[in-house]
C-alpha cells in the first residue's frame, strides 16, 4: 500500500518524465534515474509499513495486551532486524510477560542501531531491571553502572542501581550468617557427641565399680573342673580269652614250682 506522501512525490516525477522529449526518454541516464526513484519509493513505502506496525503495537502496548504487542514487535524485527525501536518495544513487551531472558536479547540486538547515548542508556537501564528480576543481582549492578556512563544524571537508574546493591548486600549478609549458622549446628553437634562420650566412659567405669569381673575368667574356669575319670577301656572276646589262657598257664606253672619247694617224697614200706 501506497502512502498519500509517496503518491504525491509518484505524481511530480512522473510530470518531469512527461516534460523530457520523447527523444531523450530513452536515454540510459534516465531509466537509471527512475530505477534510483523506484528503490527509494520501495523503501519509503517498507518504512510506512513498518511504521504503521510498530504504532499498532505501541497501542495494544498501552492496553495490556503485551502478547499481541509482541507479534507485531517480531514482525517490524524479522523484516529490518536492525531497527532500534521495534527491537527495544519487543524487548518491552517480553519483560511484561516476564520473559526476562528474551526481554535482555531483544535490548541488546537494539544497541546496534542505538543512535545517541541517551538510547544507550535506556536500553542498559532495561537490561540492567531484566537482571535485576532474574535475580542475577551482580550483573544488574554492572548494568546499571554502564547506563550510568552514558546518562549519568538519570535518576531512575541511579534509585535501581541503590536498590540493586542494598540487595546484594543484604544477599551476602543472609549468606554468610546461614554459614555461620551451619557452624555453630556443626559444633553444637560436635559439643553434644563429646558429652555422650564422656558419659558413657563415666557410666561404664561406674558399671565396672558396682560389678567388678574376675580378671582371668578363663582362668577361674579350669580351676573350677572336675578331674576327668579315667576312661574304661574295652577289650576283645579274643583278647579276653588269651589272657584268661595265660593266667591258667601261669597258675600251672606256678602250683609245679610250689610243688617243688614243698613237696616230700612219699616212702614205701620196705618188704623185709
Amino acid at each position: 500500500m501506497i502512502s498519500i506522501y509517496s503518491k504525491v512525490i509518484l505524481n511530480l516525477f512522473q510530470d518531469q518524465i512527461n516534460e523530457i522529449p520523447k527523444q531523450v526518454r530513452n536515454d540510459n541516464h534516465i531509466n537509471v534515474l527512475i530505477a534510483i526513484f523506484l528503490i527509494l519509493l520501495s523503501s519509503s513505502t517498507f518504512s510506512q509499513s513498518n511504521r504503521s506496525t510498530i504504532n499498532d503495537g505501541v497501542d495494544k502496548y498501552e492496553e495490556k495486551k503485551y502478547t499481541d504487542a509482541e507479534v507485531d514487535f517480531r514482525k517490524v524485527v524479522e523484516n529490518s532486524p536492525k531497527n532500534f525501536e521495534a527491537n527495544f518495544n519487543l524487548g518491552t513487551s517480553y519483560y511484561k510477560q516476564e520473559k526476562y531472558e528474551d526481554a535482555i536479547k531483544s535490548f541488546t540486538g537494539s544497541l546496534e542501531s542505538a543512535e545517541n547515548k541517551e538510547s544507550r542508556a535506556k536500553v542498559f537501564h532495561n537490561i540492567g531491571n531484566s537482571l535485576l528480576k532474574s535475580n542475577k543481582l551482580e550483573e544488574s549492578v554492572e548494568a546499571y553502572k554502564t547506563a550510568l556512563k552514558f546518562n549519568p544524571n538519570d535518576q531512575d537508574t541511579k534509585y535501581n542501581l541503590s536498590y540493586a546493591l542494598e540487595m546484594l548486600k543484604n544477599k551476602d549478609k543472609n549468606k554468610q550468617d546461614k554459614n555461620d549458622q551451619n557452624k555453630d549446628n556443626k559444633d553444637k553437634q560436635d559439643q553434644q557427641q563429646q558429652n555422650k562420650d564422656q558419659q558413657d566412659k563415666d557410666q561404664n567405669k561406674q558399671d565396672q565399680r558396682q560389678n567388678p569381673k574376675p580378671q582371668d575368667q578363663e582362668s577361674q574356669q579350669d580351676n573350677t573342673k572336675q578331674p576327668q575319670q579315667p576312661k574304661e577301656q574295652k577289650i576283645s572276646n579274643e583278647e579276653a580269652q588269651r589272657i584268661l589262657d595265660a593266667l591258667k598257664n601261669n597258675e600251672k606253672d606256678l602250683q609245679k614250682q610250689l610243688r617243688k619247694k614243698t613237696g616230700r617224697t612219699k616212702q614205701t614200706d620196705k618188704d623185709w
